[in-house]
């Protein structure tokens, strides 16, 4: 069916939306209900001023404790410490005195030894002590020595060299024997 003049209004109708009106402003609020407000808070603020001032004035200010410089007893370091926490350092280290760096290298050589504070402390104190006195003059010297040490201490711990007389006393099998030293075949062709 085709549109005709006669429902042509009709149709144009349904599809044509009433315009909105526009939003409104809201009210403007008068100045004084602003100051108003302002001087309520103002108020309430000075009261807590007050009440916080009050409190403070009927409290006592806990002492302040004085810094003091403090020497650790293992490596000579001095550090600015408050008496309380000299006192708590020292009921922990069985009465010395020690810095924050040398106590981490006690607990650490605490959980070598098994737990025993006396042990590791002692023990720590005298490395302290030989590197204060070797050390700090002849650092070159000081590092050979602990390299000495260390290869020390690598050598009594891993198996010795096995020569042909122990292969016959049943000692450990699969290794590798040394029958004898090149040294003398060295030396003698020098000699030649």
């Amino acid at each position: 069916m085709a549109p005709t003049r006669d429902n042509y209004p009709a149709r144009v109708a349904l599809y044509t939306q009433p315009t909105p009106t526009p939003p409104q402003k809201p009210p403007k609020l008068s100045m004084d209900s602003l100051h108003r407000t302002i001087s309520d808070i103002s108020a309430e603020l000075r009261k807590e001023a007050e009440a916080a001032s009050h409190e403070l004035n009927h409290k006592p200010l806990p002492p302040i404790s004085e810094v003091e410089d403090a020497k650790c007893e293992c490596c000579g370091l001095s550090e600015e410490c408050t008496p309380e926490y000299i006192s708590r350092v020292r009921a922990k280290f069985s009465g010395k005195l020690i810095c924050g760096l040398c106590s981490e290298a006690v607990k650490e050589e605490m959980e070598k030894n098994g737990g025993q504070i006396e042990e590791a402390l002692s023990e720590h104190m005298s490395a302290c002590a030989k590197f204060n006195r070797f050390g700090r003059t002849h650092p070159v010297l000081f590092q050979a020595q602990a390299m000495k040490e260390l290869l020390k201490k690598g050598a009594s711990s891993r198996a010795k060299s096995l020569s042909p007389r122990d292969l016959n006393k049943g000692a450990k099998k699969g290794g590798i024997a040394r029958s004898s030293s090149c040294i003398p075949a060295l030396t003698k062709d020098m000699i030649e």
